[in-house]
């Protein structure tokens, strides 16, 4: 369920993420997509609390299997079936950023202080 989905369900939240064919105003790393879901949700986030908002993670997690499995090799997916495999994709990253807005994990920092950190231009 995209965060959209989310916002009427829990009746506060607007979309985290916008469709691929959106401008990009400005490039979107880690750190500055971290804070735009904190600025959007952490007030909602932070009152559902970790148990709820990994159990919207995981249905996140569950749609995106299902998205690769419509687009599996032996498949002729459909646009729509593209599209919606971006989407998921997207919604299970923000999701991520979600949980770890709420348990105060800074994600950049945490890419760059563990075995990624070589991988990364610091």
């Amino acid at each position: 369920m995209s965060r959209k989905a989310a916002s009427k369900k829990s009746g506060s939240r607007k979309p985290a993420v916008s469709s691929k064919s959106a401008t990009r105003a400005r490039p979107l790393g880690v750190a500055a997509f971290q804070d735009l879901i904190r600025e959007k949700y952490y007030k909602t986030d932070a009152a559902r609390g970790t148990p709820g908002t990994f159990m919207w993670f995981m249905e996140e997690v569950g749609e995106l299997a299902t998205a690769l499995q419509n687009i599996a090799p032996g498949k002729k997916p459909t646009r729509a079936e593209r599209a919606n495999l971006d989407e998921e994709f997207a919604d299970v990253y923000a999701w991520l950023m979600t949980l770890a807005n709420i348990n105060g994990v800074d994600l950049e920092g945490a890419l760059r202080n563990t075995r990624f950190r070589g991988w990364l231009k610091v």
